[in-house]
């Protein structure tokens, strides 16, 4: 699944280990996720979208 992740995250000027720590996850977690790589859960993705204050479907593409 394609996503905006990465661009979100630079556009705040964060760090994956940064993102990472917002969200409780490890920075692996959020590189896979960026390269889509790992789908996230559906409450994972939920937090993501609260945290950039914006759609689930603004950032997850398939």
């Amino acid at each position: 699944m394609r996503n905006r992740l990465k661009v979100l995250r630079a556009e705040r000027d964060w760090t994956q280990a940064d993102l990472a720590a917002k969200l409780d996850v490890s920075r692996q977690t959020v590189n896979a996720i960026e390269k889509a790589k790992f789908d996230p859960s559906l409450p994972l993705a939920f937090k993501i979208a609260r945290l950039f204050n914006t759609s689930i479907e603004s950032i997850f593409e398939e």
